[in-house]
């Protein structure tokens, strides 16, 4: 499915990144939407023990988008830890803002070990 995206998502499934994301998927709280035995989306967060919780991935394969997966997937997360805030690491804050989600701060890079 990140194959289907294009170079976005390469960073995730190329040669050198493969066995460090299945570590993180290992070490993260993932849920997946299927329909019909077809992954149509999934969402990648991880608990901060009570800090929060934060979704670094959502992805909805192009052709199920606009069937409100994404938005779903979102809603499990915060009804599975209602007690925390939830916050989305993002790239694409259109998105997010159309569901009527509110900016909270940004995030920086400080240091990048690409080449």
């Amino acid at each position: 499915m990140m194959k289907e995206e294009g170079a976005e998502w390469e960073c995730y499934f190329n040669k050198n990144a493969l066995e460090k994301y299945k570590e993180a998927l290992a070490n993260s709280i993932t849920y997946v939407a299927f329909n019909n035995n077809i992954l149509c989306g999934f969402v990648r967060c991880r608990d901060d023990n009570g800090f929060g919780v934060y979704v670094y991935d959502l992805l909805v394969r192009k052709s199920f988008r606009g069937h409100d997966i994404g938005r779903k997937l979102i809603e499990y997360v915060c009804k599975e830890y209602h007690q925390d805030t939830v916050y989305v690491m993002s790239d694409v804050d259109e998105y997010y803002q159309k569901l009527g989600y509110r900016r909270e701060g940004s995030i920086f890079e400080v240091q990048s070990n690409k080449e």
